[in-house]
């Protein structure tokens, strides 16, 4: 007997989107032109589609009249805020190359992507928190040659270019999107990079609108839903899940602060009576155990989506019962595929829900694979989970060779996680051959950290692991070798160290010095063996031991 293969495709009566952003926006323009579309809470802002429009087509003049051109690069250096998403609509409508950067960036990782993109402009906070975006602009700036105008939210520069912008010609703007397709590039979503440095995923109008439509159609949106979008813009979670979800639905999107805030959050969703509900499980388990919880009425959520890092069963059992988020789904996928990859539906068991990925989104193919062989596994058994369709990204901006060890001949996606795939298709991810460690939803890569590590000067050879961590699912430990004679290195020490130059979340909370690493007979070094012994030195078997979907 023949036993079935791990592969899958999606089919759907709905057929796959060919508009550009820009004209998809503006038929929905068209049809819920007075209907809300953006409310920001945090600056007590609200506009209908109309208006919405008005605003973006001012920021797509303003570019225009910039000098910005298609296949420009604009960079986005900014909490979450409308002028976040008037930028993402406007660079859309005139065929610029939106850059994503995160807001926890400092000087070190801000220079490295505003030069590997090429960033023309960049559109930035003047700062926030603790978060001098300005300072760290002017100081990285004379290195960033490519960089001709920064625009600060707020500032002179900015509100001059949306003055300039109200100006401008309708006729002019149709003329350019006229010229636009829907294969082209419209986004860079930069992963960090084992080598050491972030890699840049580059998105076309068919990848982010279509899969952010797909989410949409999941959850069942109409222009009668209300989704609120505590999760950041600069991840394809906050700016393709949630406004390409919404916009190409006709569905209001909901700021409820710069950043996560549980009771921010709770707020929004109780006054603007959202029906939808987006986070990582951190989020959500933070919400839970917010002291105002029980304070805010909830009764309008009916969906929303759980991404971003595994989702501990107890939790979603909470979400379910206690937010009322009854049709809430599960999310799985990666930056260079748009990003969502299979998702669990509203009419799924709770068991499904709590115990698997889903299964496979519309319109793509996912299949599970011997990482050695290639070959496709029997349904049951784990192997690496590879996708293929609409959403696999152009490439990695400017990195041909690393593309092609991503993206093989036949235009696979080689996600690096092992997966299992049951009878029914859905699928359980179950690890990952790459390093890679998720830490609140992060995606934090141990090269990177490790190559920063060596420039400390005590520091001889550094290697970075994930260890469980109940509030964020993964934290990072450091096995450092030190030079003969240096002092104690203590993981407050390395933290004021990295404190300012690497991003917070990179920090390795916890240090173990070591005289020698586990090595394989080859000379491998054996990170499985670091993650159990680090397990054991940090007393986190419990944790280790939580159940996870």
């Amino acid at each position: 007997m023949t036993s079935v293969p791990s592969y899958v495709s999606g089919t759907s009566d709905q057929p796959l989107l060919d508009d550009t952003i820009g004209a998809n926006l503006d038929r929905t323009v068209a049809a819920h032109g007075e209907r809300d579309a953006l409310v920001d809470r945090a600056s007590g802002r609200r506009w209908t589609y109309r208006q919405f429009a008005d605003e973006v087509n001012a920021v797509a003049f303003g570019l225009v009249d910039l000098g910005v051109e298609k296949g420009d690069r604009v960079g986005i250096w900014a909490p979450n805020c409308a002028e976040w998403t008037f930028t993402q609509y406007a660079t859309a409508k005139i065929g610029a190359i939106l850059v994503n950067i995160n807001p926890a960036y400092r000087t070190h990782e801000l220079k490295y992507v505003l030069n590997q993109a090429g960033i023309r402009t960049l559109v930035a906070a003047p700062s926030f928190r603790t978060s001098d975006y300005a300072a760290m602009i002017d100081q990285v700036r004379p290195d960033c040659p490519a960089l001709t105008d920064v625009l600060l939210i707020g500032r002179e520069e900015w509100n001059d270019l949306v003055a300039i912008g109200r100006g401008g010609s309708v006729a002019q703007l149709e003329e350019i999107q006229d010229g636009l397709s829907a294969d082209e590039p419209i986004n860079i979503q930069y992963t960090s990079g084992t080598t050491g440095f972030p890699k840049g995923a580059t998105l076309s109008h068919r990848n982010i609108l279509n899969n952010g439509y797909f989410v949409g159609e999941l959850c069942s949106y109409t222009a009668e839903d209300v989704i609120c979008l505590p999760v950041p813009f600069y991840h394809c979670f906050g700016m393709v899940m949630g406004n390409l979800a919404a916009t190409s639905h006709g569905a209001c999107m909901v700021i409820p602060a710069p950043a996560f805030d549980p009771a921010l959050t709770l707020e929004a969703v109780a006054t603007e009576r959202c029906t939808s509900l987006y986070g990582v499980p951190t989020m959500f388990i933070a919400e839970l155990a917010d002291p105002s919880f029980d304070s805010h009425d909830l009764s309008s959520l009916r969906t929303g989506i759980m991404a971003g890092s595994p989702c501990p069963v107890e939790v979603m059992k909470q979400v379910i019962d206690r937010m009322g988020m009854a049709e809430v789904t599960i999310c799985y996928g990666m930056t260079e595929t748009s990003p969502v990859s299979t998702q669990t539906r509203a009419d799924d068991t709770l068991q499904r829900r709590v115990s698997t990925v889903g299964r496979v989104h519309p319109h793509l193919e996912v299949k599970v694979v011997d990482p050695e062989t290639g070959e496709t596994v029997p349904r049951g058994e784990p192997g690496e989970f590879c996708t293929r369709g609409y959403s696999v990204m152009l490439g990695y901006w400017e990195e041909p060779a690393k593309t092609a060890e991503a993206i093989d001949a036949d235009r696979w996606m080689h996600t690096g996680d092992l997966a299992v795939m049951d009878d029914a298709g859905y699928l359980n991810i179950t690890g990952r051959i790459k390093d890679m460690v998720i830490r609140g939803g992060e995606n934090v890569y141990p090269r990177e950290i490790e190559e920063f590590l060596y420039t400390h000067p005590d520091v001889v050879d550094a290697q970075v692991v994930g260890v469980p961590d109940a509030r964020y699912g993964e934290e990072l430990i450091a096995w450092v070798r030190l030079r003969d004679g240096a002092p104690e290195l203590t993981a407050e020490k390395l933290r004021e160290y990295c404190e300012g130059k690497l991003a917070r979340y990179k920090i390795p909370r916890y240090v173990h010095v070591v005289d020698e690493f586990p090595m394989t007979i080859t000379g491998k070094i054996r990170k499985v063996e670091m993650r159990e012994r680090s397990v054991e030195l940090l007393g986190l078997q419990e944790v280790a031991a939580t159940r996870h979907a």
